[in-house]
């Protein structure tokens, strides 16, 4: 099999011996035109590529790699909170990046697709990842639509799902969008339309598992060809347990120094890959009977598709209720059919806009607070 089609779980330390880890001798090539470290490391950042308010924002990233700094500052994506800085180690950053290039195959040359912003580690791993395996870059100002004015085929790219989402409601850009060779998608769950838009892409299009402590993602899990599958494969070097709640412990020495204890509920299977369950802090507690959010709005997507979610108030017999959030009128018996009594909501509250990140997920403490708000002031 060749390298690019093994299992995540199978990169070898032979596989990544190509790649660039010393910064000193990093070069970064930008729509074809390569340029040395040191010409980011003054107050004048090179003209020549700032052509744009991202361009600049790269240069800025490419300043702050570049410098003598061992760390670079990142933020949480906030979904179920406030988003927090915390610094990373430049080090980590490049095992991260040559443990994705080597299982995708990107060489030298091969073009790359920045399209997401650069405030977070997401953005961040792409320049790596280009930095490490001396990819040629192109940064396009992070939108909804990406692809709309791109004529370039790319080798690689990364999205998140409301990118690959919005693509896939254009001919023009579903074709761009299935022409990359290897997409990557993050950030978020993949809605089963999603899956079944790429599930005939010609080339390899993957779900990533990971957060801004794994410095990307530490599992891939493949979305199309033969190889799909609804469970995430970690690279070979990453350990995972189960607390005893079930909630995902990750050892990962290359990418964190730390044990990470994550609230994702998981089942993890024997040949080491695992399948999500949901958040644990997205456990409804109602009358005793604990319930998974993410396992009501996949019943419930089928029939509503977008523009809902799930979330719980506080009540005096029941401790929580399920609320659902929508953004349209919604037939009561459609949700009647579709869910177990216990899963059924015992409030619809109709909202303008369900919060969502920066990144694309949903932004379940903003989606709390809106749900409160309009029941104190009912329009």
């Amino acid at each position: 099999m060749e390298q690019s089609e093994r299992s995540v779980s199978n990169v070898r330390q032979s596989d990544i011996i190509m790649y660039q880890l010393d910064r000193t001798k990093q070069t970064i090539t930008i729509e074809g035109k390569t340029y040395s470290s040191d010409i980011f490391l003054g107050e004048n950042l090179p003209e020549s590529v700032s052509h744009s308010e991202f361009h600049n924002d790269l240069l800025l990233f490419l300043n702050d790699w570049f410098s003598d700094s061992p760390t670079i500052k990142v933020q949480t994506s906030g979904s179920t909170g406030i988003p927090k800085e915390m610094f990373v180690e430049k080090s980590k950053m490049m095992q991260s990046a040559q443990l994705t290039c080597s299982f995708l195959g990107l060489k030298k040359g091969d073009s790359a697709l920045l399209c997401m912003s650069l405030d977070y580690i997401a953005g961040k791993m792409v320049a790596v990842r280009a930095l490490v395996a001396e990819l040629d870059l192109y940064p396009v100002l992070p939108s909804g639509n990406p692809l709309k004015n791109i004529h370039k085929e790319f080798s690689f790219a990364a999205m998140i799902p409301l990118q690959v989402f919005n693509s896939l409601q254009s001919d023009t850009e579903k074709k761009r969008l299935s022409n990359i060779k290897n997409l990557i998608i993050g950030g978020g769950s993949i809605d089963p339309q999603i899956e079944e838009a790429v599930k005939d892409f010609p080339h390899k299009v993957y779900s990533t598992y990971g957060m801004t402590e794994t410095l990307s993602h530490i599992a891939l899990r493949r979305l199309n060809g033969k190889e799909a599958s609804d469970h995430y494969y970690p690279f070979d070097s990453v350990t995972l347990s189960l607390s005893e709640d079930n909630a995902l412990i990750i050892d990962a020495p290359l990418v964190s120094n730390e044990r990470l204890y994550t609230n994702d509920i998981v089942e993890i299977y024997e040949d080491k890959s695992f399948r999500i369950i949901g958040r644990k802090d997205n456990i409804i507690n109602s009358g005793g009977v604990k319930i998974q959010i993410e396992e009501i709005e996949a019943l419930l997507r089928p029939a509503l598709k977008n523009g809902f979610a799930i979330t719980s108030l506080p009540d005096p017999k029941f401790g929580e209720i399920v609320v659902l959030a929508t953004e349209k009128e919604i037939d009561k018996n459609i949700i009647s059919n579709l869910l177990p009594v216990y899963f059924i909501p015992k409030k619809i509250i109709k909202v303008s806009k369900i919060p969502l990140t920066e990144t694309g997920k949903i932004n379940r403490a903003a989606l709390k607070q809106l749900v409160l708000s309009e029941l104190r002031n009912p329009k």
